[in-house]
């Protein structure tokens, strides 16, 4: 599982989003910081779920929970662009790093389905 592409890419993205989001000023700091991160680790929490659900059922029901969690965590990422609490430079990497976990996501959602 931590070799999984999907698994990979989060890892990354948790690497790279959460030493920026300690950077945040002190009123987001508890605010638009905290839920980023929240997203971020409840994305990872149903992801793993997903790989270590034993029925169909459970793992369509996580994978699509990992979905809600990735849309949510897009519109934080969006919002903390439109604040000037990442720079267009970060947006883009964080932007393509949510990408790619969709785009692995989406395939595994059909893989399942």
């Amino acid at each position: 599982m931590p070799d999984s592409p999907i698994f990979v890419k989060m890892h990354d993205l948790n690497a790279w989003l959460l030493p920026r989001t300690l950077k945040f000023p002190r009123e987001y700091r508890f605010s638009l910081a905290s839920r980023i991160q929240t997203c971020a680790f409840d994305l990872q929490r149903a992801l793993i779920a997903a790989a270590k659900s034993r029925t169909a059922n459970a793992r369509g029901e996580a994978l699509h929970q990992a979905d809600l969690e990735l849309a949510e965590l897009r519109l934080h990422l969006r919002l903390a662009t439109d604040l000037k609490l990442l720079d267009p430079r970060g947006y883009a990497r964080v932007a393509r790093l949510t990408e790619e976990v969709g785009r692995l996501l989406g395939g595994w959602q059909k893989k399942s389905a």
